[in-house]
Order: C-alpha cells, then structure tokens, then sequence
C-alpha cells in the first residue's frame, strides 16, 4: 500500500520508520513518527513484524502452523496496517506513508531497517513478543539499531517544552549532540545541553574515602568541556538557542528530571568505559525505560 500526498517542500529519501501493533503504546509512537515525518518532510513507513520464526520454534510441532493459521495472521497484520496509515494520514496529510508487513521478529526488522531510515521509533507500552513492550525488543533496537532510536513514552508534552542533549566528556556523544541541533532546529525548539561531571552519587563517598573537590575549579573545568564539544553546532544551527547546564551530578538523574519538561531527551548509545555496538550505556538503558518523555538514542555513524 502506499499513499502519495502532494507537497510544496522537497522530501527527503530516507523514511522515518516505525513499528506497530494493535496497542496503544504503538498509536502514540505512530502519531509521534506522523508528526516527525512531516515535520522534516520525509516519508512514513510502518512496519509490523510477524515473528513467523519464534512462534514456529515455540509449537509443538512445525506442521500445526499451517497456511490457514499464517494468512490469519497477515490478514490481522494488514487491518493493523490499513488503520495506522489511516490514522497516521489524518495527522500528516502531506507525507507519503508506505506499509510493510515482514516474517522477521520485530527487533530485526526494526534493526535492519534503522541502516536505511532516517530514525525509528517503537511505542514503549504493549504486549510481551510485539512492538513496544518494556523488554526484550526495546531494548534489542536501541541497543543495536542504527542512527536515531526514538522510544515513545509519557502522554501530552508541552508545546513549548525545549529539546535536552546529555553531554558526556567523550566523542560518543558527538552523535547526540548532532541529533539534539536537529531535532531542535526541525522543531523551533530551544536546545538545553546538560552536561553532568560523574556518574557517582555523593552517598558512593559517604563515610568511605574523604574527598576533597574545588566545586568552582570543577564548574570552570566541566563547563570548558561542554563548550569543546558545541563548537561548531551553534555556528551550524544558528537557529537554535542553546542553553548550557552543567550538573557537579550523575547524568540519570539530572536527565530524568529534564524529562518531565522536555519534548524529547537525546542520549548516546552508551556511556563512558562501555564497548561500541554492544550494549546501551546505564544512563540511556534506564532513561528509555522510566524517562517521562520521548527518548532518542543516537549511535554513533
């Protein structure tokens, strides 16, 4: 299926992506993909995963999924699809939207398809073994999706509510921050980029090793880091007002807090000392699980 909407402004190539199912975690990411794909006037595609191989490897024997069974199975997969364009049509008259319907389990469709996307997006409610359950798929597509991972979470954001970008002292973040520019500067939205000097709570000290800190010393030094590592963007996104806070504080905490005010939370996909392409860092693990608003993962190119 595909529908075709004509537009004044060019649209770009690469689609924003999302998978769906029949929960209502899935119609919020739908509407959340809808409006970002207008937004930066890309395609839509909505995907919905069969998983025909675990549900082949979890019956008794392969032959009671007959053909009867599997196209039962497609036909439920197809309504879900035909209702999502349409919903998604309402909320974005002007884009193109495209439908797929794929044998692979959700996690793997998501993840093959993040290389080619502009961004995907999955609900972050729904039922164990679909799109958008707190679980294993979540987590599995932010952690080895491709480019921008957008976990849809909590209700209504503010209107005026900025963009955040947490800022470690490493290059990993260099792709967050690139993201935050550009999802603040599609959305005129203002940038807040935190930038949060450890991972440690002060109560990791208490009663242990005396520590002596030079709080303003520390404050001069995180925040010439935080500058480091905006040059460029500003001149690149003149657009965009950006407003720099730096936190003597772990990075979840800070961030979460952020996310009851922010529209959308833009993280890296893993911390300081983690290993590349393996795992989420702690910092983006938990906030893609309990954050209050959207959150973008962004892996590094």
């Amino acid at each position: 299926m595909n529908t075709r909407n004509d537009s004044h402004v060019p649209k770009l190539a690469a689609p924003v992506v999302v998978g769906v199912n029949s929960s209502a975690g899935s119609r919020q990411a739908l509407r959340w993909a809808a409006e970002a794909a207008a937004t930066s006037h890309r395609p839509l595609r909505i995907v919905f995963g069969l998983d025909l191989f675990r549900l082949s490897a979890t019956v008794e024997s392969r032959e009671a999924i007959t053909p009867a069974i599997i196209d039962s199975m497609r036909g439920n997969a197809h309504t879900v699809l035909v209702d999502a364009a349409e919903l998604a049509r309402q909320i974005a008259p002007t884009i193109d939207i495209d439908v797929e319907i794929c044998d692979e389990s959700p996690a793997k469709a998501l993840i093959e398809r993040s290389e080619s996307a502009h961004m995907v997006v999955l609900g972050a409610t729904g039922d164990v073994g679909t799109f958008g359950h707190l679980g294993s798929t979540l987590l599995n597509v932010t952690s080895h999706g491709h480019g921008s991972i957008v976990v849809v979470r909590g209700g209504e954001r503010p209107p005026e509510g900025p963009v955040v970008v947490g800022i470690d002292g490493s290059p990993v973040s260099e792709s967050a921050i690139a993201a935050g520019f550009a999802e603040a500067s599609a959305r005129g939205a203002r940038l807040v980029a935190v930038h949060s000097w450890s991972d440690w709570g002060t109560g990791d000290f208490a009663g242990k090793h005396p520590v002596v800190i030079d709080a303003n010393q520390l404050e001069t030094a995180e925040q010439a880091i935080l500058a480091e590592r905006l040059a460029g963007w500003q001149e690149k996104y003149p657009d965009v007002e950006v407003i720099r806070k730096v936190y003597l504080a772990g990075p979840t905490q800070t961030l979460m807090q952020w996310s009851a005010r922010a529209r959308l939370l833009v993280v890296g996909s893993r911390g300081r000392g983690g290993f590349t392409g393996l795992l989420l860092g702690s910092t983006s693990n938990y906030l893609v699980q309990h954050a209050d608003c959207p959150v973008l993962v962004a892996h590094s190119a």
